[in-house]
């Protein structure tokens, strides 16, 4: 597996936000984590990236104990994410926004460019500036590259957002509810850039409140309630199981 996670725990005081819980996330697929509001999947998900530490239990990536490890460390092994409510640099253009994110991959430091002649600089940023394209043309977005990121409407900020998580080159990418507040057709492009996403080789984490955008999605969910791990299996699966439905769903889907 690319990631387990496995018997993690987490307490905030006197709350037990999450309860043993084990998952894993297979290379290649799009997994989802889902439950109610209050489940857990949040701090579960922030503990993957890096940002909380685990009260018991650990979180291995490739086989590696990430446990504790910072966010911009993750980075450099292979983990991206992306939040809730995009990130962006709404005065940089959308071209701009991805290059930032493919720079962490670069090698012109400031010392570097210092050192280094300025033939070998312009050539290196204009590997990084083809990088960011590419990463536009993943989430379909490309044609707004000039525009100022501000700019972009909601849907459009949230796919940039990706783009700029794919272009540190992750195996892994983490996004936190990336179908919030999208109407059907810029969820349309979302399903879309997935797919292109996981064509391109880096594997899928999604914490989702959207069902629509999980059950035509994923390829496998993990459900959560009151913090502990109540199911898991295919959307299929998923959508008629009892536990599932009494938690969460309200009907079989």
């Amino acid at each position: 597996m690319l990631l387990t996670v496995k018997d993690v725990s987490k307490d905030f005081g006197g709350l037990r936000a999450l309860n043993q819980v084990n998952m894993t996330v297979e290379e290649g697929k799009i997994t989802a984590l889902i439950g109610p509001n209050g489940a857990g999947k949040t701090t579960l998900f922030n503990i993957i990236a890096g940002v909380y530490g685990a009260t018991e239990g650990s979180v291995f990536f490739k086989g590696e104990c990430i446990d504790r490890i910072p966010t911009h460390k993750l980075v450099e092994k292979g983990i991206a994410r992306t939040f809730q409510l995009a990130k962006l640099f709404d005065k940089m253009t959308v071209l701009e926004n991805v290059m930032v994110g493919r720079h962490t991959r670069a090698k012109a430091s400031t010392l570097w460019r210092v050192v280094t002649n300025a033939a070998k600089v312009r050539r290196e940023e204009a590997q990084v500036r083809e990088y960011a394209m590419e990463m536009l043309g993943l989430a379909g977005i490309q044609k707004q590259a000039n525009e100022l990121a501000g700019n972009l409407p909601h849907g459009q900020k949230r796919l940039l957002e990706m783009a700029r998580a794919m272009a540190t080159g992750p195996e892994l990418l983490l996004l936190d509810e990336p179908a919030a507040g999208l109407n059907p057709s810029e969820e349309d492009m979302l399903h879309e850039a997935l797919a292109s996403i996981i064509k391109a080789g880096t594997t899928l984490l999604l914490v989702e409140h959207d069902m629509r955008m999980v059950m035509g999605a994923s390829d496998f969910v993990h459900v959560l309630e009151y913090g502990n791990k109540i199911a898991e299996g295919t959307p299929e699966e998923i959508g008629k199981n009892a536990a599932v439905i009494r938690a969460y769903l309200g009907r079989e889907i």
